[in-house]
């Protein structure tokens, strides 16, 4: 099993504060790693159960709809922990209108958000990442990387980026040791998707497409997320993992 282990690592993971985000940051945790959150509010329970492991945490405060802060998150994790080994980008928002009414802040909003702080933040991370010989990154995308959903236009959008833009940093930044693969969470009850879980006609529906017959949890990511950011999946780069109780199967 050693080569699971993130022992002596450190983590960025954006977005930790709740959700897919904290299941992901405590499934590293319960691997060896320590972990910078990063996000627009303090994540108490998050630190808690870190640290309850004997790892380190760092909340780092930042707004990632913009992108001036940015750098000074990874010039704080690199001076406080010596350099980035993984990076989760899992922040994200989503906005839910009809096509045809879909308002442009919300577009710019989520693009923002979801596209262009990740493009940004992995820059700067695997500018310090290729002079450390290599690392791991790994996106957040969606079934909707694949899918066109509806009423999610922004989102839909900016997780088929996700995707794309996973398979060309796999290209460019192979050379460097850096892997880049992107994990597609099913229909997972957070607060991104309390909408639906809180419609009955939609739940259901939902529910009868996916094998598994429940909704998938924080804590289905832990495993996906400890393989991709460990020496085990060295060989693996530019894949997109969907960990969804088998959505796209049906």
């Amino acid at each position: 099993m050693r080569m699971f282990s993130l022992e002596g690592k450190t983590a960025i993971v954006t977005g930790a504060r709740t959700g897919i985000g904290r299941g992901i940051a405590e499934g590293l945790a319960e691997a060896g790693c320590d972990i910078v959150g990063a996000g627009h509010a303090p994540m108490p329970e998050t630190e808690a159960y870190i640290t309850g492991l004997g790892r380190k945490f760092r909340f780092y405060d930042i707004d990632l709809v913009k992108q001036d802060g940015i750098q000074a998150l990874v010039d704080t994790t690199i001076r406080e922990f010596g350099k980035v080994d993984i990076l989760v980008n899992n922040a994200g928002i989503i906005r839910r209108n009809d096509f045809l009414d879909f308002p442009e802040k919300d577009w710019d909003d989520v693009i923002s958000m979801n596209l262009k702080s990740l493009f940004v933040l992995s820059q700067a991370v695997a500018r310090n990442m290729r002079d450390n010989g290599g690392g791991k990154i790994i996106n957040i995308a969606s079934m909707l990387s694949f899918q066109g959903g509806i009423r999610v236009v922004s989102y839909t959008a900016s997780k088929s980026g996700v995707a794309g833009m996973t398979k060309l940093m796999a290209n460019e930044l192979a050379k460097y040791n850096i892997q880049v693969n992107a994990i597609a969470p099913g229909y997972i009850d957070t607060n991104n998707t309390a909408a639906l879980v809180s419609d009955p006609k939609r739940s259901a529906e939902i529910l009868g497409r996916i094998p598994a017959g429940r909704w998938g949890k924080p804590q289905d990511m832990k495993g996906a997320a400890v393989f991709l950011a460990s020496s085990a999946s060295d060989y693996v780069n530019g894949h997109i993992l969907a960990v969804d109780g088998g959505w796209l199967a049906r």
